[in-house]
């Protein structure tokens, strides 16, 4: 059985983390989304939130799993039984640190394989990052990211203006 990881983030899931991994998911019997604690990252969104809103959002998906995890990515493959991680790439600059990474992982896990995976032309330009500042700011962000992750991100970012208002 080919099982894929898919880490990162996801603060928040946004459409094209979900467009990579529905197509990730008929490509091998079963991706783990490993999400990061990421704590140095100082995220919007707790790990519990960003769990559950992976869940419901990935509920539909029978051969699809989704964990937490901290440390190096590599003991979460081995404790996972993956042989592959799925990376998503949206531009050059993006393919040259992944590569690099790749690299580096395959030196730590021999055998490891990486796979890239471009989103759909819709999403080719979505970040999370680009996505939670937009909703801080007030704009639209409906088309950016799934409908059960869409409440959480409104209120989140309304907390942080009337936060921002308050200073």
């Amino acid at each position: 059985m080919t099982r894929a990881l898919y880490p990162g983030t996801f603060d928040p899931l946004t459409r094209g983390h979900e467009d990579l991994i529905r197509r990730a998911a008929a490509m091998f019997e079963h991706v783990v989304l490993a999400i990061a604690d990421s704590k140095s990252k100082k995220p919007m969104f707790t790990i519990d939130e960003r769990l559950a809103m992976a869940a419901d959002v990935l509920g539909d998906m029978t051969n699809v799993s989704v964990i937490r995890f901290s440390g190096l990515m590599v003991k979460v493959m081995q404790q996972q039984e993956a042989s592959v991680v799925i990376r998503g790439v949206r531009s050059v600059a993006d393919f040259e640190y992944e590569l690099q990474l790749a690299g580096m992982n395959r030196q730590m896990m021999p055998g490891l394989e990486t796979i890239f995976l471009t989103p759909a032309d819709e999403y080719q330009h979505v970040s999370g990052t680009l996505v939670r500042e937009i909703a801080t700011m007030n704009g639209d962000v409906e088309r950016f990211v799934p409908a059960a992750v869409l409440p959480a991100l409104l209120d989140r970012a309304a907390q942080r203006r009337n936060a921002a208002g308050k200073s």
